[in-house]
C-alpha cells in the first residue's frame, strides 16, 4: 500500500529532473531525452537505478506503439516539446499536487488526417511489471491485466475509466513504482470508449499519477483503486457507508426483477396472484431470494396520460395488495423493491421525489431501482430516508468512483455479454454492494455465478426478456451453491484487506483472498477444461488452523513444493467446447479457519464443542438448500449420527455459526459398509450392594485391545490406544440358565412373537433333567432384553463384558495368558453346568465366561447392508475340517465374533446364550 513516509515527485519540462514540493524525490531522467527515466531518489537520499531505461509512457498512434524512449521522440528546445511524426507532445507538472506526482500530458494532432490515439500505459506496456491496457478485439470490456510471466486477464473497470492505463515496476526490495493514464479533453476529436480519435489540429490531454508502494504488488492496485479512488474525487464522504440501516444490503447475494405481467408475478387465467409461489419455488434450488424488484412500468409507459406511479395504483388489488405482497415477503426473509423511471416527465406530473416516498410509504418498500442511473442524488436518499430508515437506492449501472459516496449498490449490466474475470470496482469500494445482472433470455449462467463468486458479489436473475429455459433448474441450483457461501462467509467478502489474483504455481486458474476475523476465504476460477486437482497457492505453517473446501466440503493437509507449504485446490473439468461461451469456468473456494470446533468420533457418536459461536449445523452430505441439516441453537452437543440420519453412509459435514456467519467446519466420514453402533444403553435402578447372584465390578479403566478371525464383513473400529473409563457396575457371576430362564417364563409367561427355534432344547415347555444349570440357548436377543427387564438389568455392553472378564492387565484369559483345559469346557461336546469351572473366574470371580457358551452383549451394530450382534467367549463347539467355519472353543478376551441377524428364529442358536448386569450407585 501508500507509503506513509515517502512521496513521489516528478519534473516540468525544461528539467532534467522530475521534481515538486518535496525536493529531495526524484525521478531523474536523461540529459538530451527528459521523457527517459533513469534513477529515482528516494526521501531518504537513497538513489535507485533503474535496471533499464523507461519511458513516461507508451501510446498507440493508429495502432503504431510510440514510447517516450523511441529514437523518434525527440525533444526540442526551441519550441519545448516533443514530437513524434505528425503528433507533438508536451508536459506540465502540477506542483501544488500533495499525493504523489500529477502530470499533465498534452497530444496534438499536427497532421492533415485524423489519428485514433489509445492505450497510454505508464513507464510503457513492454517494459513493466504489470500493466493495464486495451486490448483485442473491440467489445464493451477489452481491458486486460497483463503479469509478468503470466498470462493477460480481463477485468472491468468503472464505466468512466475504460481507457484508463496502469503501469508498476519494482525499484528494489522495498520500492515500487504505479502509476495511472487517465484520459481527460478532447478538442477538435471524438472521445470514444477506448479510443480518441483526433482531426487535425485536434489534441488530447492525459493526466498521469505516480506514486510508490511496498510490499506486494497488489498493493499499487490498491493504491491506485481504493486509496486515491483513481483520482476521480478528493474526499470520498462515507457518511451512507456508515448507516447502520444501510447496511443489510451488503449481506444480500441474490436479487430477482419481474415485470407485473410475468406469469411467475400475475397471471390473471390461473387465479391471479403467483408471487408467493414463486418465492417459496427458490427455497429449495437456492435459499431463495434476498430482493425481489416489481417493475410495472417500461415498456408499457406511455400508452396512456398514466406515469409510472399510476401503474402502480392500478396493478389488482391497488397499493395495497403490494403492501400486503411486500410484508409477506419480508417475513420471509425477502426485501421488497421498487423502480423509479427518471425519464418519465411527459405524463401526468408530479413531483418524482415525492411520488416514490408516496409509493415506498404505501407498500413499505426496502429498495428502489433506479432505472436509466449509475449515481443516486442526495434528494432522492432523502426522500426515502423521509418515509423510512434502510431503504436502499440501486442503481442500474455500476457508479464510478465520484459517484460512489451517494450510493452503496450497484449492478454489473447484461449488456457486456461476457464481463472479464476480475472486477477492479470491487477494489475500489469492497463494501460496495455489485450484482451481476443474468438474464435468463441470454443463456446459461454458470460462467456469470463464477465470476460472481470469484469476485464474491451477488447475482440480479433479471426475466425481462420471455422464456424459461429447460436447463433453469441445473443453473439455479448452480447459482445456489454459490449464493450459499457467499451468504455464509459475507464478513470476508467485504473485507477492505481483499486481494485478488495471489501468486499461483499454474496459469489460466486465479485466486482471490478475502481474510476476516475467524478465516480467510480464497476463490479459485479456472479455465482449464481438463479439471485441475495439485497444490496451486502457498500458505504458511500454524498449527492453529485447519483448512476446508467449501466448494465440495473437503478438509484439506498442505503439500510440501520446493520446500515450501501449498494448499491443493481442486476444480471439476468442463467440456473444452465451451471454452469462450457462457458454460467455461470451474471454481472452487477454500477457507483456512481457527481451530475452533473440538470433535470426537466413537463409531455413531460425535461429540462436537466449542467455546465460540451460536449455532451448530450438522449434515448428512454436502450442505445445500436442497438438504435438511440438524439444528443445534448450542456450542456443545454429543449427538448419534444414526439416529439423527438413520442408515446414511459418507460424509457429514459440522458447521459452526456466529450471527449467520460461518466461522469453523470439519468433516466427519464413515466409509461405506462401516459398522455402526444402533443400540443403546437403558440403565437401570442403580443398586448400592450386589444383587443375589451379581459381582461387583469396581470402577476403572483399560485400553481395550480387540481382534477378530475375519475382516471380510468389517467389524467396528477398535481404538487400542484409547483408554476405556468404566462405571462401576453388578454383574451376572454365571450366565443365565434354564432353571433362571423357567422362573422368568412361569412368572410372566412370556412367548415371543416370532416362536421358531424358541427354546429348542427344551421339551414341552421345560428344560430336560440334569441341565438345570447349563446356560439357556436357542433364545435370541430379544428374549435376552425381555428376560433382563423382568429382573430391572440389562445386557452388558461388549467393553463391560470384556472388562468384567479381564480386568485391566489385558490377560487373554479370565484366569491369565495361558490356555488352561482343566478351567473351561473342553472336549465334551455340549454344555455343561455354569458352576463346573468355578477355578476358572476373572480376577472379579466372573465365571464360566469362556469355552461353554456364547454370549450376547447389549451391541448391535448396521453396517448399511445388514445387523449383527456382538458376543463374546466362544463356546463348545469347534467344527475343524474347515477354515472357513467360525472359529470356536475358548476364545481370548480379545477376540470379538458378530452375531448376523436375519430373524430371531434364524439366530435362535445351540451355542448362545447370555448374562446380565446392573447399574450401581
Amino acid at each position: 500500500m501508500k507509503s506513509n513516509f515517502i512521496q513521489l515527485i516528478t519534473i516540468i519540462t525544461l528539467c532534467c529532473v522530475f521534481s515538486g514540493i518535496v525536493q529531495s524525490q526524484q525521478l531523474i531522467c536523461d540529459s538530451v531525452n527528459k521523457a527517459k527515466l533513469l534513477t529515482f531518489i528516494s526521501r531518504d537520499i537513497d538513489t535507485i537505478g533503474l535496471e533499464k531505461e523507461l519511458p513516461l509512457f507508451s501510446i498507440l498512434s493508429n495502432d503504431d506503439l510510440i514510447t517516450t524512449i523511441d529514437d523518434n521522440f525527440i525533444y526540442t528546445d526551441s519550441a519545448n516539446f516533443y514530437f513524434y511524426d505528425d503528433l507533438t507532445f508536451t508536459f506540465e507538472t502540477d506542483t501544488n499536487f500533495t499525493s504523489g506526482i500529477k502530470i499533465t500530458v498534452s497530444i496534438t494532432n499536427i497532421s492533415k488526417d485524423t489519428v485514433i490515439i489509445e492505450n497510454m500505459v505508464p513507464f510503457g506496456q513492454n517494459n513493466t511489471d504489470d500493466y493495464i491496457t486495451g486490448t483485442g478485439p473491440w467489445n464493451l470490456a477489452r481491458t486486460k491485466l497483463f503479469r509478468k510471466g503470466k498470462e493477460p486477464i480481463g477485468v472491468i473497470l468503472p464505466d468512466n475509466a475504460w481507457e484508463i492505463g496502469y503501469g508498476a515496476m519494482q525499484l528494489s526490495d522495498d520500492i515500487s513504482l504505479c502509476a495511472i493514464a487517465r484520459r481527460k479533453e478532447v478538442e477538435n476529436g471524438e472521445k470514444l470508449r477506448y479510443k480518441t480519435y483526433l482531426y487535425p489540429v485536434g489534441s488530447v490531454n492525459y493526466e498521469i499519477f505516480i506514486d510508490e508502494y511496498k510490499g506486494e504488488w497488489q498493493n499499487g492496485l490498491k493504491l491506485m483503486f481504493q486509496d486515491n479512488y483513481l483520482f476521480d474525487l478528493e474526499n470520498f464522504n462515507d457518511s451512507l457507508y456508515k448507516r447502520e440501516d444501510l447496511s443489510w444490503i451488503r449481506n444480500q447475494y441474490l436479487m430477482t426483477l419481474l415485470f407485473a405481467w410475468d406469469h411467475e408475478f400475475y397471471d390473471d387465467r390461473k387465479g391471479g396472484y403467483h408471487f408467493k409461489d414463486f418465492l417459496e419455488n427458490g427455497e429449495n434450488l437456492f435459499g431463495g431470494y434476498d430482493v425481489f424488484g416489481i417493475w410495472p412500468t417500461w415498456p408499457t409507459l406511455g400508452v396512456d396520460q398514466r406515469n409510472q406511479w399510476d401503474l402502480y395504483a392500478d396493478l389488482p388489488g391497488g397499493l395495497s395488495k403490494l403492501k400486503e405482497l411486500s410484508l409477506w415477503a419480508k417475513e420471509n426473509g425477502t426485501k421488497f423493491f421498487i423502480a423509479y423511471n427518471p425519464w418519465d416527465q411527459s405524463k401526468r406530473k408530479e413531483d418524482p421525489y415525492k411520488g416514490m416516498a408516496k409509493l415506498i410509504e404505501a407498500v413499505d418498500a426496502d429498495g428502489v431501482v433506479l432505472d436509466c442511473k449509475g449515481s443516486s442524488s442526495r434528494d432522492l436518499q432523502h426522500a426515502a430516508d423521509s418515509i423510512k430508515p434502510g431503504v436502499i437506492m440501486y442503481s442500474e449501472g455500476m457508479a464510478v468512483p465520484k459517484d460512489m459516496p451517494g450510493i452503496i449498490a450497484g449492478r454489473v449490466h447484461d449488456a457486456i455479454y461476457m464481463p472479464p474475470p476480475l472486477n477492479l470496482n470491487k477494489l475500489i469500494k469492497p463494501d460496495f454492494a455489485i450484482f451481476r445482472v443474468c438474464q435468463l433470455s441470454q443463456g446459461r449462467i454458470h460462467r456469470e455465478v463464477a465470476i460472481s463468486l470469484f469476485n464474491g458479489y451477488g447475482i440480479e436473475l433479471n426475466t425481462f426478456a420471455p422464456g424459461r429455459p429447460d436447463w433453469m433448474e441445473e443453473e439455479l441450483t448452480y447459482l445456489g451453491k454459490a449464493v450459499k457461501i457467499l451468504r455464509e462467509n459475507s464478513k470476508a467478502f467485504n473485507s477492505i484487506e481483499w486481494t485478488p489474483l495471489i501468486p499461483t504455481l499454474k496459469d489460466n486458474i486465479w485466486v482471490n483472498e478475502f481474510p476476516s476475523e475467524y478465516k480467510t476465504i480464497y476463490t479459485v476460477l479456472s479455465l482449464i477444461p481438463e479439471g485441475f486437482s495439485e497444490p496451486l497457492f502457498r500458505v504458511n505453517r500454524n498449527t492453529d488452523k485447519h483448512y476446508v473446501s467449501l466448494w465440495h466440503h473437503m478438509e484439506l493437509l498442505p503439500e510440501v513444493v520446493n520446500n515450501k507449504l501449498y494448499l491443493p485446490v481442486k476444480t471439476n473439468p468442463f467440456d473444452r467446447s465451451h471454452l469462450g461461451t457462457r458454460r467455461e469456468g470451474s471454481v472452487d473456494c477454500i477457507a483456512i479457519f481457527d481451530k475452533i470446533l473440538e470433535v470426537e468420533t466413537n463409531n455413531n457418536l460425535v461429540s462436537v464443542n466449542s467455546n465460540e459461536g451460536d449455532k451448530i449445523l450438522v449434515w448428512a452430505g454436502n450442505p445445500g438448500y436442497n438438504n435438511t441439516p440438524s439444528k443445534f441453537d448450542t456450542v456443545s452437543i454429543n449427538i448419534n449420527l444414526n439416529e439423527l440420519f438413520g442408515r446414511y453412509e459418507g460424509k457429514f459435514v459440522i458447521q459452526l455459526f456466529e450471527a449467520n456467519e460461518l466461522i469453523d467446519e470439519r468433516i466427519v466420514t464413515i466409509d461405506p459398509g462401516t459398522p455402526r453402533l444402533i443400540s443403546a444403553v437403558k440403565p437401570t435402578l442403580k443398586a448400592s450392594t450386589p444383587p443375589d447372584g451379581m459381582i461387583e465390578i469396581p470402577a476403572g479403566e483399560f485400553k481395550m485391545i480387540v481382534g477378530a478371525d475375519s475382516d471380510f464383513i468389517p467389524y467396528p473400529e477398535y481404538d487400542s490406544s484409547q483408554t476405556i473409563q468404566i462405571d462401576k457396575f453388578y454383574i451376572d457371576k454365571y450366565p443365565v440358565t434354564n432353571n433362571m430362564f423357567y422362573d422368568f417364563i412361569e412368572s410372566t409367561g412370556y412367548q415371543p412373537d416370532d416362536k421358531t427355534n424358541f427354546l429348542k432344547h427344551w421339551q414341552d415347555g421345560k428344560f430336560q433333567k440334569g441341565t438345570k444349570n447349563h446356560p439357556v440357548v436357542y433364545v435370541s436377543y430379544e428374549d435376552a432384553i425381555a428376560y433382563a427387564n423382568w429382573k430391572e438389568k440389562r445386557l452388558p455392553t461388549e467393553a463391560e463384558w470384556q472388562y468384567a472378564a479381564q480386568g485391566s492387565d489385558g490377560r487373554l484369559y479370565p484366569w491369565g495368558n495361558d490356555l488352561d483345559t482343566t478351567k473351561y469346557n473342553t472336549g465334551k461336546e455340549s454344555l455343561t453346568s455354569v458352576t463346573e469351572f468355578f477355578n476358572g473366574a476373572s480376577p472379579f470371580g466372573v465365571t464360566d465366561l469362556v469355552g461353554n457358551v456364547w454370549q450376547l452383549t447389549n451391541d448391535i451394530y448396521d453396517n448399511g447392508s445388514y445387523y449383527f450382534i456382538i458376543m463374546r467367549g466362544g463356546s463348545y463347539y469347534n467344527p475343524t475340517s474347515s477354515w472357513w467355519y467360525v472359529k470356536g472353543g475358548p476364545q481370548p478376551l480379545n477376540k470379538t465374533q458378530m452375531l448376523l441377524r436375519v430373524s430371531q428364529g434364524f439366530e435362535r442358536n445351540a451355542t448362545v446364550g447370555f448374562r446380565c448386569v446392573k447399574d450401581a450407585e
